[in-house]
């Protein structure tokens, strides 16, 4: 928020994590803002999804590249109204590729090039193409239980943006949904990658944080994009015996 005494600085938050407060401008906010508004709309649009369980979640959700589904991906809203997904645009690919790069190399935000003061290693492996986006919607009472990003093939890092309300981001251990684990309050404009030794940490939002999104950008509720590499291919369609 404006006016701190202290600046928020990026920060490791546990081997391969990184949060870097504030790497969004405001207008560049606007403009994922606007996307976003454009994605959820029908076909293939904003869905409350169903766990195997019997629940629902209380983020809705849209998918753009492939769509994801507890626990697979497939290349139509098969939990929706059943249309193709929405691809994935090249802009928000390379956003994403620009997003591990600020976060491990120290580069700075997307709409500037300042240099960080620390440098974080960044997980091993070669650059690649960041093909799936999940956008969650977040009310004043929507949460996100402890999970894993598990169903890519890929290990590149998760990318995670975050627009309009803060949140408690909880970030766990690889082990379980128990402790150890770190809050960190993610506020409109931040970014948070992890990868590495913690690709498969176990993460989720105990709580949002009512209206403490900026009043510029006409968003009440939070949105969270979070960008994968699925290294899948083109997934068979659901039932399929080798589905992904």
């Amino acid at each position: 928020m404006d006016g701190e005494l202290f600046p928020r600085e990026r920060t490791l938050i546990a081997p391969g994590a990184v949060h870097v407060p504030d790497w969004l401008g405001p207008e560049r906010q606007r403009e994922l803002l606007a996307a976003c508004r454009e994605w959820a709309r029908p076909p293939a649009g904003l869905r409350t999804v169903s766990t195997p369980g019997g629940g629902t979640m209380t983020a809705r959700q849209v998918c753009l590249g492939l769509h994801w589904y507890p626990y697979a991906y497939a290349r139509t809203a098969v939990d929706g109204d059943g249309a193709p997904v929405k691809p994935m645009p090249g802009w928000l690919a390379e956003l994403g590729r620009d997003a591990v790069a600020a976060a491990y190399a120290g580069t700075g935000g997307a709409d500037a090039d300042a240099e960080a003061d620390a440098e974080v290693d960044a997980p091993e492996g070669p650059s690649a193409v960041y093909d799936i986006a999940l956008i969650n919607f977040y009310d004043g009472d929507a949460r996100m239980g402890r999970h894993r990003d598990a169903e890519e093939k890929s290990g590149a890092p998760v990318v995670s943006l975050s627009l309009g309300d803060a949140c408690v981001f909880r970030f766990g251990n690889t082990a379980s949904r128990g402790r150890p684990y770190r809050d960190v309050e993610l506020r409109s404009g931040d970014l948070f990658v992890f990868g590495g030794p913690s690709r498969l940490a176990y993460h989720g939002v105990p709580r949002v944080l009512p209206a403490t999104a900026p009043p510029t950008l006409g968003l009440t509720g939070r949105l969270n994009i979070t960008l994968r590499v699925g290294g899948l291919g083109q997934p068979p369609a659901p039932g399929s015996p080798d589905r992904a």
